[in-house]
């Protein structure tokens, strides 16, 4: 569902994706995983037609997506990292809006919009208005719209990340209720483990580069230990100063 060959991004002398190619099979659940800074937001922009590859081709759900854009928005949903919510809009009509946007007629909109609201406990929150939201409503309604119009691939942009743990179980049990009925979900995350509950591949990026790809089954040790060997070393300091005073 997802072929990248030699994708490679350039911002004037500075490379953030350099030469990527992998592939995602329908229905995997695909973590991108690196440092801040490594380029995985980059390769979700050009993976879902937000930004041009300098080289290299990229196909999602059989379509080069430079070549057919309009088509592609049609068959995939994007939680972006800025959520993309309008503040002066309610969690209900985001969804009814969604709905309108993707031709999903009125009583499936509905009927969705229905579902996802009780789906993703925000029943009680559907007439609040963005801005009083908080981050977990927010994130859970932008998520909501990733899946209203039913997308044949699923982009995820931290999805995790500041959420509580009820909401990080709910969005979980949904992926991979929709990954068991061939939805295919690229996502990217810090929080190693939720990755390593829920993902069947693993793709490891460091400046631009695969470090790693593979089924989740097929690591040699934990996911926490390898991230640490390949892509980013964690530094400790003894910082003498902290701690009960000595004087």
């Amino acid at each position: 569902m997802i072929s990248c060959r030699n994708l490679t991004r350039r911002f004037g002398e500075f490379t953030a994706v350099d030469r990527l190619s992998f592939e995602v099979s329908a229905g995997a659940i695909c973590a991108f995983l690196g440092p801040n800074g490594a380029g995985k937001s980059t390769t979700v922009k050009m993976l879902t037609g937000l930004l041009p590859p300098t080289s290299g081709d990229v196909e999602v759900c059989g379509l080069n997506v430079q070549a057919d854009p309009l088509e592609l928005k049609r068959r995939i949903g994007v939680l972006p990292e800025d959520l993309g919510l309008f503040d002066d809009l309610t969690v209900e009509e985001h969804l009814l809006l969604t709905g309108s946007v993707y031709g999903v007629n009125r009583q499936d909109t509905r009927s969705r919009t229905d579902q996802l609201l009780h789906a993703l406990s925000l029943g009680h929150g559907r007439n609040t208005f963005a801005r009083s939201c908080s981050h977990g409503m927010r994130k859970k309604t932008a998520f909501a719209m990733a899946l209203l119009p039913n997308p044949r691939v699923l982009f995820l942009d931290e999805p995790f990340e500041a959420i509580d743990p009820v909401t990080s179980k709910i969005m979980r049990d949904l992926l991979a209720s929709i990954s068991r009925h061939g939805v295919t979900v690229f996502l990217t995350s810090h929080i190693l483990s939720v990755v390593e509950q829920i993902a069947t591949q693993l793709v490891m990026i460091r400046k631009g580069k695969i470090v790693w790809n593979s089924p989740t089954g097929e690591l040699p040790q934990s996911l926490e230990q390898h991230y640490f060997d390949l892509v980013e070393t964690p530094v400790v300091e003894e910082l003498e100063w902290l701690g009960p005073s000595r004087s």
